[in-house]
């Protein structure tokens, strides 16, 4: 299969490109490199991956990339941590729109014209940022209070037009929403704003590697955002890579829509605290709340059960693992001054 990867220098797409190609497929990636600048990966060289660097909101160059792709996977778009919401709230919305509407523009031609088979959307768990049904099943998206934030808005938005497409032109589709992907290989964006945490200023406003950051940087007491009782679900970089590729060969995956996830959550108190510890072992957590920003959701608590039992996916990296791999990767990012 031979796939079109948009956004293929960003974060989830690292380790989605390298998923493909390990399990023999052929990768066209294209990114402009505005949010991290040039970055080498891993498979740069690799015979079956092509890098091409451009603009996604480009249909005449997305036509030319997708003529002969069996599948795209839309994943470009303007994505940060929490701050970054607040700060790009309009251009979140409006750039995002313009590169999903030129994604499906050219995959509806090749659709029409040439081989494509499917369009899959790399949605957000933000889509469920104003739920209130705990495990968030497939399907709450439709029936929760519409989110709150621009980006979890215009992420519902992209699952409206795979679904536009498909009753319109017959596009088949699959929607993937990742959950709080965790991994490394993530750097300080070209275009974040730096926000004092306590006495360090962070420029990720990503929880894992900021906390890393703070109390490998020695901030004592530790500053978490508001009373660190939110809940997320600390998802393994590769594990969704092969949910996504899951999601991308299936043909049960075909025109629905799947929450990939760790079944587990966790605190932002509990992943402090399991921080802290390798840091400071034997001590316990000292902590202050800081004031938290507006879209701090509480609880963001996926069902897990759609995707197992159709794809037989399940992510299994607990979140101790993740940390063995991340915490070592921050600290030495922070020596070489990348975040």
């Amino acid at each position: 299969m031979k796939v079109l990867v948009t956004g293929s220098a960003g974060f989830i797409a690292g380790y989605v490109v390298q998923e493909l190609l390990d399990h023999g497929h052929e990768v066209v990636g294209i990114d402009d490199l505005s949010k991290y600048g040039p970055v080498e990966k891993s498979y740069d060289a690799h015979p079956r991956y092509t890098f091409v660097r451009g603009d996604a909101k480009d249909v005449a160059l997305m036509k030319e990339l997708v003529a002969d792709c069996d599948q795209v996977l839309a994943g470009a778009a303007m994505i940060g941590g929490i701050s970054y919401f607040h700060t790009h709230a309009y251009d979140l919305l409006a750039e995002n729109e313009r590169i999903i509407a030129a994604t499906f523009d050219a995959a509806i031609w090749a659709h029409r014209e040439r081989r494509l088979q499917k369009v899959n959307v790399l949605s957000s768990s933000m889509v469920f940022e104003a739920a209130t049904e705990f495990p968030t099943p497939e399907g709450a998206e439709r029936t929760s209070p519409p989110p709150m934030s621009t980006y979890g808005f215009q992420k519902l938005a992209c699952e409206y037009y795979a679904q536009g497409a498909r009753e319109q032109y017959g596009l088949p589709s699959t929607v993937i929403r990742p959950f709080n992907c965790v991994g490394v290989g993530e750097r300080r964006a070209l275009t974040d704003v730096e926000i004092m945490s306590g006495n360090v200023a962070l420029a990720m406003s990503h929880v894992v590697p900021d906390l890393v950051q703070k109390v490998a940087r020695g901030q004592d007491p530790l500053h978490i955002l508001g009373g660190g009782e939110q809940v997320r679900h600390y998802t393994y970089g590769g594990d969704l890579a092969r949910g996504i590729r899951l999601c991308m060969e299936h043909p049960a995956a075909l025109n629905e829509d799947f929450n990939l996830s760790t079944p587990v959550g966790h605190t932002v108190l509990e992943l402090a605290a399991a921080i802290w510890a390798r840091f400071h072992p034997g001590e316990p957590l000292r902590w202050v709340s800081d004031r938290p920003f507006k879209y701090d959701v509480q609880r963001r608590v996926p069902s897990t059960e759609k995707a197992r039992r159709l794809l037989g996916f399940e992510a299994t990296t607990p979140l101790e693992a993740i940390l063995d791999e991340v915490v070592p990767w921050v600290t030495e990012q922070l020596r070489l001054g990348t975040i």
